[in-house]
């Protein structure tokens, strides 16, 4: 009687592993498909609504080509596909070169990734941009500089004149200093990257903005209505230095407080967090 007891139990505890092993299977296959649709999901809002979109759809057609090929049997076309997978790794590094930057930088960016790494969101390129205004205020020329925030403004960047330059205090002010052929519209920065120039924004049909602020007041103001971007802008005409932000236009910065406002506002992730820890 002890044996067929002992052997029931043996099968019970077998039978138990056999569950708990099936259910982490299980587990593990869902967080895997997650993992991947999750992978997925942020390359599609890299590059939604750019350009590049039309690559990753053909690349997409490509890629349901190659398992339609290998499910049916065509030998000759899967053979060409398999051959062609290095190549195709490569290409795409190339063509979303862009993307996968602008992915890396908000990864940067993440509040998790913060907790281990210490990431220094400065870097230099507030004081690069805080010397160029000091001296486009100086000399009476006007400056529209967007920097770009967690939403994303490669729509806007791509009608203008793409540079992704570091940022530098001799390119800005050459940038808006006439006959520049660049020095029309603004200029977008993500980081420490310049990214377009000549970029042209909406302006602002808010009624209750005063109507002696000229169109590149205006368009301040209506990309920070549209987006979470901050502006800083150069009077041309009264050399007074901007801030515009969440569809508000702030005035007569000095230079030293456009550092400070730069500083603490850039390395929140935009008003309402802001707002929040307030």
């Amino acid at each position: 009687m002890a044996a067929p007891r002992a052997e029931r139990r043996r099968d019970r505890k077998r039978r138990g592993r056999a569950v708990v092993n099936e259910i982490l299977f299980t587990a593990l296959n869902v967080l895997d498909i997650l993992v991947v649709a999750f992978l997925f999901y942020r390359l599609y809002v890299l590059v939604h609504g750019t350009r590049a979109a039309l690559m990753l759809n053909g690349f997409l057609v490509i890629l349901v080509a190659g398992l339609l090929a290998q499910w049916i049997g065509l030998a000759t076309f899967n053979w060409i596909l398999d051959n062609l997978r290095t190549v195709w790794v490569i290409a795409f590094i190339i063509l979303f070169q862009h993307e996968l930057r602008s992915g890396l930088a908000q990864l940067g960016r993440n509040r998790i990734v913060g907790l281990f790494f210490k990431v220094d969101k400065d870097a230099g390129h507030i004081q690069e941009v805080t010397r160029a205004v000091e001296g486009l205020a100086r000399s009476g020329l006007g400056a529209l500089i967007v920097f770009e925030r967690e939403m994303g403004l490669r729509n806007y960047a791509e009608n203008g004149v793409l540079l992704n330059a570091a940022v530098s205090a001799d390119l800005i002010e050459t940038i808006f200093t006439p006959p520049s052929p660049l020095h029309d519209g603004a200029i977008i920065i993500n980081e420490d990257s310049l990214v377009a120039a000549r970029v042209i924004l909406p302006l602002s049909q808010d009624p209750s903005l005063s109507r002696v602020l000229g169109t590149r007041h205006r368009a301040a103001v209506g990309i920070t209505e549209e987006s979470d971007a901050l502006v800083v802008v150069v009077s041309e005409e009264t050399r007074t230095i901007s801030i515009a932000e969440a569809g508000r236009l702030e005035r007569d910065f000095d230079v030293a407080g456009l550092r400070k406002a730069l500083i603490a506002r850039l390395r929140a992730r935009g008003p309402a967090e802001r707002g929040a820890a307030t």
